[in-house]
């Protein structure tokens, strides 16, 4: 971690902030580049970093400064307890989405405990994050998941493989490779941000087709709430993320469906995120 000369942590870190580069990312981003924890970081201003290290912690640096989310730096992101492998195929996940997994294990744990075992999708899987985590946190449930990007799925089986966790994956758009199942509960984080919406510039570095779809950001709602009825058990639930002005466009689609006993609950940020309701 040291050498003969150079640039010092205390040194990396100045000028990784003189970038505009958050103290807490410039610490994970050095302590990625000496394959340290950040503890080890916080208690050594004086140790010399190596020319390698220098270079690859200054060159990971300039891209977080440039917008590039530091868990593409760093090639991982925490879960809903869960540490996943993520790249630029798929999308960041977010502490926000951890309350579609908590509502889906609220239903596997209560009103659909008589399913055994219950069946459970996940539309739009990305890295797997929903899967996993409800996998992980509900072994007997028999998870299979879905996502149009091959390059995707392929971060999500690396990281079920990763993890021991058995989660059944399908190369698919919507419910094409799902034509004939049935489930007790559907799940879905869908791209649900309008085209052309100003917060995209920040999400430059995130996969565009997971994040926006037409129709005012409702197209791929749509187009799983068409599909949710019949691929759903009687009494089973579909659960939705969405933006948080959606809930109201949200819930027409789910009348329209015949879908019943819609609920919206919201995130951290007590924005309404996530509605669901049942068959």
């Amino acid at each position: 971690m040291t050498g003969p000369g150079g640039l010092t942590v205390a040194a990396a870190l100045a000028n990784a902030k003189a970038m505009g580069v958050a103290r807490l990312d410039a610490q994970l981003l050095l302590a990625h580049a000496l394959r340290c924890d950040r503890t080890w970081v916080l208690a050594h201003d004086d140790a010399l970093l190596s020319p390698s290290a220098a270079a690859a912690f200054t060159a990971h640096a300039g891209r977080r400064a440039a917008g590039e989310p530091l868990a593409y730096l760093v090639g991982e992101k925490e879960f809903h307890g869960l540490t996943l492998t993520v790249n630029a195929h798929v999308l960041v996940p977010r502490p926000e989405t951890e309350g579609l997994v908590d509502w889906a294990l609220e239903l596997l744990n209560g009103e659909l405990a008589h399913a055994a075992p219950a069946r459970v999708l996940d539309l739009g899987t990305g890295s797997g994050a929903i899967a996993l985590a409800v996998k992980h946190a509900h072994p007997s449930a028999q998870v299979a998941a879905l996502d149009a990007s091959a390059e995707a799925l392929a971060v999500a089986a690396a990281n079920a493989g990763r993890l021991g966790l058995h989660v059944e994956f399908h190369h698919s758009h919507w419910w094409e490779a799902v034509a004939r199942r049935h489930f007790h509960l559907l799940l879905s984080n869908p791209p649900y941000i309008r085209p052309g919406d100003p917060h995209l510039a920040a999400l430059q570095h995130e996969p565009q087709l997971a994040l926006t779809a037409g129709s005012g950001g409702l197209a791929a709602l749509q187009a799983i709430v068409a599909g949710a009825a019949g691929h759903l058990e009687g009494g089973g639930w579909l659960l939705l993320e969405h933006g948080h002005d959606q809930a109201e466009d949200v819930h027409a689609l789910l009348r329209r469906h015949g879908l019943r006993d819609a609920q919206t609950r919201v995130d951290l940020a007590g924005l309404p995120r996530c509605t669901g309701a049942r068959r």
